[in-house]
């Protein structure tokens, strides 16, 4: 996961700022070490595609990302956000530690059958089937970027915001 956010943002970087033109690379300027600690489960990595990215666009641009707002999902080079497993604990979990906002795969939306009622109805949901999706939501004043040809551009993002 924290390979392919990097993959995924080094692709972006030109439209982040993070770089003038798609040849000067940011990365080949600076080291990025994602630490991930040691009560980790391993199998748990796949969910944290999305949360991966923007942490890092976060860190690069200097955006916050929203305090309110947890996310999951597994995302691929090409910006694609793929649906993960162990929705209902995550909802549950995430309902348990006061969380509002849930950003989460738009194939997992079927998965909130299985969640009561009241945590439902006290959660408000986005759901997301791409990357910069997930950034327009997440990231305090929507995407950061205008995103090249064929992905979000900057009116959709603002009005995601």
């Amino acid at each position: 996961s924290a390979q392919t956010a990097l993959s995924w943002i080094r692709s972006h970087a030109v439209a982040f700022g993070l770089a003038e033109n798609a040849s000067s690379h940011f990365l080949e300027k600076c080291d990025v070490h994602l630490h991930f600690p040691a009560g980790a489960i391993p199998k748990d990595g796949p969910s944290a595609g999305v949360t991966i990215i923007t942490a890092l666009v976060s860190l690069l641009t200097g955006r916050c990302a929203r305090a309110d707002t947890a996310m999951t999902g597994e995302v691929t080079l090409r910006g694609l956000v793929l649906p993960v497993g162990g929705i209902k604990e995550k909802i549950l979990a995430a309902h348990r530690g006061g969380v509002k906002r849930i950003i989460m795969p738009a194939r997992n939306e079927k998965d909130l059958i299985d969640i009561p009622k009241n945590v439902r109805d006290g959660v408000e949901f986005t759901f997301v089937r791409q990357i910069d999706e997930v950034l327009a939501a997440a990231l305090e004043g929507g995407h950061p970027a205008v995103m090249p040809s064929g992905a979000m551009g900057a009116t959709q993002a603002e009005a995601h915001a």
